[in-house]
């Protein structure tokens, strides 16, 4: 938690190694948006239709839309709903991270490589209640080699409203081996066959 705990006592600082993880290194370089990206305010659509995070086939799913922004950002929203409680009436903190990292996941789409999450940070801020629109704002802040940093905040009352939550991300380009060697059969076989090449090509986007 970002903030004070529940008995008001201030939370140390995070340790140096987490940090330095979180850190780009001095020769990283400033991330490039692909020439092939979708345009600013193209809706991105669901990288893979069973997708916990953004997919369609997924009843109680985050159904999260993300929107191609300025350079190498995206926005993103998503409501709450009661199947996504922790405590009575308000969000459970893994679904937010869960929205935070999905926002984030959606950004190499912009870079045009397949990633996976090395790492995801998350501070909690403030509550976010059932019903409540999520507003999430993300960007890739540096790239060094294989290593894709990028930061993420989610807001409530609107696009410019209080932070509710915020991650910094550490995500690690692969090859589409990770997943045929780590994924069930099944479901990668399924998605290799898709005729759809950009649908093909999405569902290996992020790790699922």
């Amino acid at each position: 938690m970002s903030t004070a705990n529940s008995r008001g006592a201030t939370p140390s600082p995070r340790p140096a190694a987490r940090a330095a993880a979180l850190t780009p290194p001095a020769d990283a370089a400033a991330p490039v948006r692909h020439p092939e990206a979708p345009a600013p305010g193209e809706l991105l659509g669901a990288h893979y239709e069973h997708c916990f995070g953004c997919g369609g086939g997924q009843p109680h799913g985050l159904h999260l839309e993300a929107r191609a922004g300025e350079g190498v950002r995206v926005t993103a929203e998503f409501t709450v709903k009661p199947a996504h409680q922790g405590a009575p009436g308000l969000a459970h903190g893994g679904v937010l991270a869960t929205a935070l990292d999905e926002t984030l996941g959606s950004l190499n789409w912009l870079l045009r490589v397949i990633a996976v999450t090395g790492r995801l940070e998350t501070d909690f801020v403030r509550p976010v209640p059932v019903d409540t629109v999520l507003h999430l704002q993300a960007k890739v802040t540096a790239v060094a080699g294989r290593k894709i940093y990028s930061h993420a905040v989610g807001r409530i009352g609107g696009p410019e409203g209080p932070v509710a939550v915020r991650a910094d991300a550490l995500f690690i380009e692969v090859k589409v081996d990770h997943f045929i060697d780590n994924g069930r059969p099944e479901e990668i076989q399924a998605a290799m066959a898709d005729p759809d090449q950009i649908r093909r090509a999405r569902a290996f986007e992020v790790n699922p």
